[in-house]
């Protein structure tokens, strides 16, 4: 260090130190203002990248809380219809239950009404025939008996005897 010293020249470091300031300057001017330009717009761009990242996902998270939004309303809108679906199909089958139960009812009715009408019917044709065979027999039982005085005059006797107990 001694030697830097001792021969130090101050014209020597007059024109290094006017080299220097001009270098400087020359550097200012043409080198570091471009790189500071560049190296402050590319910190802008950064910057508006981050901003707009920061949008994006902001936007996103609202995108995404709508999406459950919808979800969650498009859900309950499906479980309102498949309620009502049932409620639907519940309803026709109770009505489909009601309707065979009344046409089954009336069928019944008009089964009972038919059988009764055919059993009055036979009946009305069982006494007719019963009453065509008691003539019948009567009549066979009067003419035989009746062909006879004897037996005509004991009849008669019987039946007042027997309309005078009754």
């Amino acid at each position: 260090m001694e030697k830097l010293i001792e021969q130090f020249s101050l014209g020597l470091f007059f024109w290094q130190l006017l080299l220097f300031v001009v270098l400087v300057l020359i550097l200012a001017k043409f080198a570091w203002k471009p790189i500071l330009n560049s190296v402050n717009e590319r910190e802008e761009g950064i910057k508006n990248a981050l901003d707009e990242a920061e949008n994006a996902r902001i936007e996103m998270q609202s995108l995404n809380a709508d999406n459950e939004r919808i979800l969650k309303e498009a859900r309950a809108e499906r479980e309102s219809m498949l309620k009502e679906a049932r409620e639907i199909k519940e309803k026709v089958i109770a009505d489909a239950k009601e309707e065979a139960q009344v046409q089954a009812n009336k069928m019944i009715s008009q089964a009972q009404e038919a059988i009764e009408s055919e059993k009055k019917a036979a009946m009305a044709e069982l006494k007719g025939q019963v009453a065509g065979l008691s003539l019948d027999i009567a009549e066979k039982v009067v003419r035989e008996e009746l062909s006879n005085k004897d037996k005509q005059l004991k009849l008669v006797e019987s039946m007042l005897g027997e309309a005078t107990l009754n």
